[in-house]
């Protein structure tokens, strides 16, 4: 059975860090843990039991409780099958680089290469305007264009 445990955001990775040790530590028969960015707030437990996620997450800091119910896994099957990042990009989003020398920096995309799963980027704070071209694994979106 699946478990939803409500987290505080933000902290979801730290969380089922230390519910994983818990877990091993204590034995329970929990058989995995879930935190992924597209579902902030939330750990997604399987577990034999509710009684085991209520013993793993006891006196556990940043844990607000357990979600009434079982999740069925047709419900988190999205979250479970990656998507190709540049399928998702396009001309005009604001991303921000995390990766190479221009990391932490926002860009505007100019033109996407989905063949060389490729963006041509322009900084946002540049004073010139000058097109840097990244491997769409090295950019983050942060905000998707309006038509």
């Amino acid at each position: 059975m699946i478990f939803a445990v409500r987290t505080m955001v933000g902290q979801e990775k730290n969380i089922a860090e230390l519910m994983a040790s818990r877990a091993e530590k204590e034995q329970l028969n929990v058989y995995s843990i879930l935190a992924t960015e597209s579902l902030k707030g939330y750990v997604l437990v399987e577990a034999e039991t509710k009684g085991d996620v209520e013993e793993l997450i006891k006196r556990m800091p940043r844990v607000r409780g357990i979600v009434p119910g079982a999740i069925a896994i047709e419900e988190i099957e999205p979250l479970l099958t990656p998507k190709k990042i540049i399928e998702n990009i396009e001309k005009g989003d604001v991303v921000e680089i995390i990766a190479g020398p221009f990391k932490g920096e926002r860009a505007k995309v100019i033109r996407v290469d989905k063949n060389k799963e490729e963006v041509t980027l322009e900084l946002e704070n540049a004073m010139v305007p000058i097109p840097i071209t990244l491997s769409v694994e090295g950019v983050k979106i942060v905000s998707k264009h309006k038509d």
